[in-house]
């Protein structure tokens, strides 16, 4: 091959690479020097690592499709699905669900933080969560609102001021601009008191119901996969199908850690019962507390 040849395939093959579109990594520092309203996460939780309903495991196995076959759609004249709305009971999956999702197409995670974002002098609030998506269009990344319901409570409760009538319009018009390659996420338990105008913003709403007998179980095998029981676990799974995914976790976690502690390299029944009765203590408080 002549020198000359040589040098027209290396022109081609970095005008071929100019060409190919592709998702910048997240700049950390720039990012957040230009919003102070994010805390930025390397996702580590996987889809292995969560247990998820029948249709909502459809679901984001297309919403991952999608996302990676985008630019296609685009050419297309087809807009990619990147607003999502996720509802349902605490500790049923909506963080940990985002974490697994930010991972799995490999974007940052970056969490917005309501008590910066919010503000107590006027028009702040809308100014701040301006920033926030300047920031998110620049980088791509999962933008994820927990407890959505703060910033976008129903414009319709008259108990409501004018500030957060303002936020909401703000909202509203920010999500539907949105013209980021990542994704927006919002979660809360209260989808009730959300603005109803929000709900056509969201290209998805998933519910994350409480897990049945079958998803029960299945976290438990999940959950003793590296540290195994000593008696069958899965039997013990009727005494917890009313429990959200995270109380399962933590009556596991703290089994485990009562095995480690008495020196055991499998939890024993002994500790299972120790630490559902805590985890039902814990409730019993909870209830109390929010009954007040």
């Amino acid at each position: 091959m002549t020198t000359q040849s040589a040098q027209k395939k290396s022109n081609k093959l970095a005008d071929t690479k100019r060409s190919t579109p592709s998702l910048a990594p997240l700049d950390v520092g720039r990012t957040s020097r230009a919003s102070p309203f994010v805390e930025l996460v390397k996702p580590e939780r996987t889809r292995d690592e969560i247990i998820l309903s029948p249709d909502n495991r459809s679901i984001f196995a297309g919403l991952l499709e999608e996302f990676r076959k985008g630019d296609s759609l685009r050419r297309h004249g087809l807009r990619v699905k990147s607003n999502l709305l996720f509802c349902g009971p605490p500790g049923c999956g909506k963080s940990a669900t985002a974490e697994a999702f930010a991972n799995e197409i490999g974007l940052d995670l970056m969490i917005v933080r309501l008590d910066a974002v919010i503000s107590s002098y006027l028009g702040e609030t809308a100014s701040n969560l301006k920033a926030v998506f300047e920031a998110v269009e620049r980088s791509p990344c999962v933008l994820f609102f927990d407890e959505f319901d703060a910033l976008a409570r129903t414009r319709e409760d008259a108990s409501e001021h004018n500030e957060i009538r303002r936020v909401v319009n703000s909202l509203l018009m920010m999500i539907e601009r949105f013209k980021g390659r990542g994704f927006i996420i919002a979660a809360t338990n209260l989808e009730t008191t959300l603005d109803q105008a929000l709900w056509r913003r969201f290209d998805e709403v998933i519910y994350f119901d409480r897990p049945t007998l079958a998803r029960v179980k299945a976290m438990l095998r999940l959950k003793t996969k590296t540290f195994p029981a000593a008696f069958d676990i899965e039997e013990r799974a009727e005494e917890l199908k009313d429990y959200s995914y995270a109380e399962i976790e933590t009556v596991v976690s703290s089994a485990i850690k009562l095995a480690i502690i008495g020196r055991r390299k499998r939890i024993s029944e002994q500790d299972f019962n120790k630490s559902l009765k805590d985890q039902v203590r814990r409730r019993r408080v909870q209830k109390k507390l929010t009954s007040q």
